[in-house]
């Protein structure tokens, strides 16, 4: 008898499988949205989907009537530019001190015990303060997503360099190969794959650290849309923004994996 441990679903179940999960909500929550509204079809905790629709055909294809845009892709478009610009940044910061301090032991001993310390710091407890020195503008939004997700890279990244064989780095120098020359062709390579899969697993701690600062201070954004219409209870809005930034989210994860097949398809033979 095969144990279960062992069993693999075929392509279609396991399509089937992950799409079942997604239904089952979808049915529990259309039953209960028409049980809400039956009872008080003023209900505004489970709109129905006409609702939603109708909300979003407001906001996405009818200009406002203040500014003239299209608030819907005007949150979007502020929103991806703040987490796009601030994942940029943490990426390059993450990469420079995770390589500095798994490459070079001077680096790891002066910098390693403050990388620790600052990855412990919650980074909402310190959005004040960047309020405070940056102002109420777009650097502190995108220094919060900087700040929050530059450690957890920066930390990953030195990890995978103290993994990497140290015969590798006897081999290059035998050869030759200056402190640089092993960055550049020993190191690196085998670390932007890491680097990407890092931004990966820090994009839902992005996305947290942007909402909670456009929820705090901003004129436009999907988080300050969401916690906008909240004191006006309006789910029709809540809900519908909430799944168009976890689809938005599944979309960046996606293409990093993309990115990442067709940039080092090497590592992924490897593993």
């Amino acid at each position: 008898m095969k144990r279960l441990i062992n069993q693999q679903p075929t392509r279609v179940w396991g399509i089937a499988l992950s799409l079942l999960p997604f239904v089952f909500l979808l049915v529990l929550y259309v039953t209960a949205s028409d049980a809400r509204l039956a009872e008080n079809p003023q209900d505004k905790l489970l709109p129905s989907f006409s609702q939603m629709g109708e909300a979003m055909q407001r906001l996405a294809f009818e200009p406002s009537k203040r500014t003239g845009e299209y608030l819907f892709w005007q949150d979007t478009l502020s929103s991806l530019q703040r987490l796009g610009l601030g994942m940029a940044i943490a990426a390059g910061l993450g990469m420079l001190l995770g390589l500095s301090t798994g490459a070079f032991p001077v680096a790891y001993s002066g910098v390693a015990p403050l990388l620790t310390v600052a990855s412990l710091i919650p980074p909402m407890a310190i959005l004040p303060i960047l309020f405070i020195v940056f102002g109420l503008g777009e650097v502190s939004k995108v220094a919060l997503i900087a700040i929050g997700v530059t450690p957890f890279v920066a930390r990953d990244i030195q990890k995978r360099c103290l993994e990497i064989p140290r015969e590798q780095l006897v081999k290059a120098q035998t050869l030759g190969a200056n402190s640089g020359q092993i960055v550049l062709r020993v190191l690196i390579p085998q670390l932007m794959p890491r680097l990407i899969d890092s931004l990966r697993l820090s994009l839902g701690s992005a996305w947290l650290f942007l909402i909670a600062a456009e929820a705090i201070a901003s004129t436009d954004g999907l988080g300050y849309r969401v916690f906008l219409v909240r004191r006006y209870l309006s789910m029709d809005v809540i809900l519908p923004y909430v799944a168009w930034i976890a689809l938005l989210a599944f979309v960046i994860d996606f293409a990093l994996r993309k990115l990442s097949l067709w940039a080092f398809p090497w590592q992924e033979n490897r593993s």
